[in-house]
């Protein structure tokens, strides 16, 4: 029988100990939890915004191999730092990290800042971001809010219908655990990730349900929560965001300033789409375009 529901939205002592247990059981083995030093977490997780943990293990190596200090990072040409993100996709994190590094050199004495609204400020660093450095690589007692977590706390705290948006960081903060501040941001996430999923969750294998809401009502108010959609998706090869990720791409492969010569078509996108694609990255920042000719660019190098 499930129990009542904490009138303070927050999860109760017992159930943090019981996602706690669960996770050192089960939690999933990262190499970028193994690491306390700061910089390494923040790199992680900026990586993990909006990307799948199975393609940010191997690229988080990668990237502390070739800047292995916040100082490196910092010194950085905005072309070798896009170079050595390849294949993470969403280019404007890794020049917002590089921007971050800055700051935390010229202002912070190349420290990681520790405090929260320090954190915030912070070039390309959100309130996700800060509450998860603040709390894995500090130990502060901040919960941080992502889609998992979202999720999860919807349910359990909220039943079907969820928490309100307002509610959301308030449940994160009161149910962090204040020993384990860290342990406790990653076991939330993976809960949701493993088996708090959108669809089909596994309720009966979720350390959660003796306090689940969301598990103990009836299936048809389950089966409302699910998000449902009409429209086919967009191919991927179809979208603008295929075409800049070939585009910065094929940028990468030179390992020089020369200007590439980016020829149409690419995939199913013609002259005009590219132009398009090329205009925006470069009022992004990624690219910058060769003044003399058309479609022809470089990765930014200031």
């Amino acid at each position: 029988m499930p129990l009542a529901p904490p009138a303070s939205h927050a999860l109760p002592a017992d159930a943090r100990a019981a996602v706690l247990a669960w996770f050192d059981a089960r939690g999933r083995a990262l190499a970028f939890r193994g690491t306390r030093d700061p910089y390494a977490i923040l790199v992680s997780e900026v990586m993990a915004q909006q990307t799948q943990i199975s393609r940010v293990v191997e690229a988080w190596s990668r990237f502390l191999e070739r800047f292995p200090t916040v100082t490196a990072l910092a010194a950085a040409s905005p072309a070798n730092v896009l170079r050595a993100w390849r294949g993470m996709g969403y280019d404007r994190r890794a020049l917002n990290l590089r921007r971050a590094a800055e700051v935390i050199v010229a202002e912070h004495d190349g420290q990681v800042p520790r405090d929260l609204a320090v954190l915030e400020r912070l070039p390309g660093i959100g309130p996700y971001t800060a509450r998860a450095v603040a709390s894995i690589a500090f130990g502060a007692a901040v919960g941080a809010v992502d889609t998992n977590v979202r999720r999860v706390l919807g349910r359990a705290l909220g039943g079907p219908d969820g928490l309100a948006p307002t509610q959301v960081q308030a449940a994160a903060d009161s149910s962090v655990d204040p020993v384990r501040p860290g342990d406790w941001t990653h076991a939330v996430m993976d809960v949701g990730a493993t088996l708090c999923r959108p669809a089909r969750p596994r309720c009966d294998e979720c350390p959660l349900r003796p306090w689940c809401q969301f598990a103990g009502s009836p299936a048809p108010a389950r089966s409302r929560s699910r998000a449902t959609s009409r429209t086919a998706p967009t191919p991927f090869h179809a979208t603008t965001r295929w075409l800049r990720g070939r585009i910065v791409d094929r940028l990468r492969d030179v390992e020089d300033a020369s200007w590439v010569a980016v020829e149409a078509p690419i995939g199913d996108h013609d002259e005009v789409a590219i132009e398009a694609a090329l205009s925006a990255l470069a009022r992004d920042g990624i690219v910058e375009l060769d003044p003399g000719a058309t479609r022809r660019a470089r990765l930014a190098t200031s």
